[in-house]
């Protein structure tokens, strides 16, 4: 193969296996917070279980996200050198940025928050928890600034052949930033709220229910039906953001191929890149224009008119609408379990809801990496959109080597994502177990909802 090619494809296994971990990371931080000051407030023993469980479950995270991120660097010098000689100036500070605010806070504070359980005091405990939180928000905040960056590059200027910043406020909060670091945040939030709920329907079909486990549930559907409106919202507006900056990557999306006005929506297609047309297409007319310019008669242009410099249409295509398909599943199945609970107050939810749920307990995940291809894979065959080429900047590694650390990052991840599975389910599935100092006061305080645990953990 292409060593272009086969660069392209480990650095898409490298990221699809990063972004899994920050996308649980960044969300389950303020949920943690929350766990714990509604702890604080009433020194419930199902708000404490709640963050213990949890906290292990973000450790578990983070040490994976943390890991698997460092390979990513390793490429920029392996695989993309030119990369760094090329914009060096711009992406450099930018991640070092990252390391130096947001990486230090979390990793600094983490083991406060993990260890810390009658070692230091609860406002202590409490800052620790807020500090690691802010922190990864930061670290989004400064990643997707620098991707942005590289989607919409403003603010720069270029001096023998190198990228310099003219301003660092207009590289930082470059056009597509706010939208992009907004639907970031809402699917972390939203793959949290699944994860939630579908560890806590596990827990229910198994009956290894404790004090947090309906609270919990309840509190994943609770989110997620508040939060689907509001990326629905959200994606409309960076939709349009991206239709003024990136027209070329709306219409491979849509399976645009002529500029036209009122546009079909293609609800399903196979786009076929050789004739430039949509087989087997089913489409509503007039409703893409709607949808991309809020106007049913509004101009959409056409893949005619970007020859040469636009993306692939096919990926591209077929990954927005299982993002889109996935984040459709999440609002149906939200707002019926919302409504389930309502109606079924004091009842248990139906065992085939409950399996719906543990079916769809990664769906977050599924949506974060089609979005994420979709971004990416829209920008070729820029690195640098609209100003460098990818293949500009590849090094010059031999398609043997490349193709040889890509196979064995492919079954390390295999092995990786059956191993932290396994142990979210082993940690479901295990009693929660708390703090002597934190029991003395449980007792003192709350008692233990015995409809909730087992006689064996209610007597522990």
């Amino acid at each position: 193969m292409d060593p272009l090619i086969l660069a392209r494809m480990q650095f898409a296994a490298n990221i699809t296996f990063h972004i899994l971990f920050p996308t649980i990371t960044i969300a389950l931080a303020w949920v943690l917070l929350f766990f714990r000051i509604k702890w604080l407030r009433s020194r419930d023993d199902g708000w404490l279980m709640a963050y213990r469980f949890w906290t292990q479950v973000f450790a578990l995270s983070f040490a994976i996200g943390v890991v698997s991120g460092i390979t990513m660097s390793f490429q920029f010098g392996t695989n993309w050198p030119g990369f760094m000689e090329k914009a060096g100036n711009i992406a450099g500070p930018l991640l070092g940025y990252e390391v130096l605010t947001a990486f230090f806070l979390e990793a600094s504070f983490l083991g406060i928050m993990l260890f810390g359980h009658g070692r230091v005091s609860e406002r202590v405990n409490l800052m620790a928890t807020i500090l690691v939180a802010g922190g990864t928000t930061l670290s989004a905040f400064w990643i997707l600034s620098l991707n942005s960056w590289m989607q919409t590059p403003t603010g720069y200027e270029i001096i023998n052949g190198e990228f310099h910043a003219a301003s660092w406020i207009a590289v930082i909060f470059n056009p597509s930033f706010p939208y992009r670091l907004a639907h970031m945040l809402m699917a972390s939030f939203l793959t949290v709220s699944f994860l939630l709920a579908g560890i806590s329907a596990w827990q229910l079909l198994r009956g290894k229910v404790n004090a947090s486990t309906r609270r919990v549930l309840r509190i994943g559907l609770t989110m997620a039906a508040v939060l689907v409106p509001v990326q629905i919202v959200i994606g409309d507006m960076h939709g349009l953001n991206t239709l003024e900056h990136q027209p070329q990557k709306i219409a491979a999306i849509e399976g645009i191929w002529h500029t036209e006005r009122g546009a079909p929506l293609q609800l399903f297609a196979w786009p076929d890149e050789r004739t430039r047309e949509n087989r087997f297409s089913i489409s509503i007319p007039r409703a893409g224009s709607l949808i991309l310019t809020h106007d049913a008669d509004g101009e959409i242009k056409g893949l005619n008119e970007f020859e040469g410099v636009h993306p692939p249409v096919a990926p591209l295509f077929f990954a927005f609408r299982i993002m889109v398909g996935v984040g459709v599943l999440m609002l149906a199945a939200s707002w019926a379990g919302c409504w389930l609970l309502w109606r079924r107050r004091e009842g248990a939810l139906p065992r085939f809801y409950l399996k719906l749920l543990v079916a769809m307990t990664f769906s977050g995940w599924l949506a974060t990496i089609a979005g994420w291809y979709v971004t990416e894979i829209g920008r070729q065959p820029f690195i640098v959109f609209g100003l460098v080429r990818t293949a500009e900047v590849a090094s010059s590694t031999p398609a043997a080597n490349i193709a040889l650390t890509l196979t064995a990052y492919l079954v390390l991840y295999v092995l990786l994502l059956i191993a932290y599975i396994g142990v979210l389910r082993y940690l479901a599935e295990k009693p929660v177990r708390i703090g002597k100092k934190e029991a003395e006061m449980l007792l003192v305080t709350s008692p233990v909802d015995e409809s909730d645990v087992t006689d064996a953990e209610a007597r522990s």
